[in-house]
């Protein structure tokens, strides 16, 4: 399959969609998730296109992983968060839904259950939230 150019997150990357950015390099972009399973949840994808792990090139996925980590301790750190899930899918079978190669960092509190998929979160905590994460990084 190819990378479809108009997909969402290549949108967000251009500015075509306003995001809640937390943090950006020379090659990833981390922002929040609307549709939040867990309060802190984030995006980190790649600037360069790749649809998911299938058709990413080494130094893609290393630069992507550099940032789950780092961003991993940042907002694990800045919501007192006890662990970290993340989550990455590929192809519709796999579970993707948006084809631009991209990594979840849901931050996990013991005893608090994810949410349900698909459900629009409130985007004044979003921004709270981004906020907090933005001062720690």
């Amino acid at each position: 399959m190819a990378y479809d150019p108009d997909n969402i997150f290549a949108k967000i990357l251009r500015g075509e969609i306003p995001s809640n950015r937390v943090f950006e390099d020379d090659e990833t972009l981390v922002f929040m998730d609307i549709m939040p399973r867990a309060d802190g949840h984030l995006l980190v994808i790649p600037k360069t296109p790749c649809r998911n792990v299938l058709d990413a090139s080494p130094e893609q996925l290393a630069a992507v992983m550099k940032t789950v980590q780092k961003m991993a301790h940042v907002v694990t750190q800045a919501l007192g968060a006890d662990g970290v899930t993340v989550q990455q899918f590929n192809e519709a079978a796999g579970g993707q839904e948006v084809f631009h190669l991209h990594f979840h960092i849901l931050p996990r509190h013991e005893g608090v259950s994810l949410r349900a998929p698909g459900q629009m979160g409130d985007m004044e905590q979003i921004a709270a939230l981004a906020e907090k994460i933005r001062a720690a990084t």
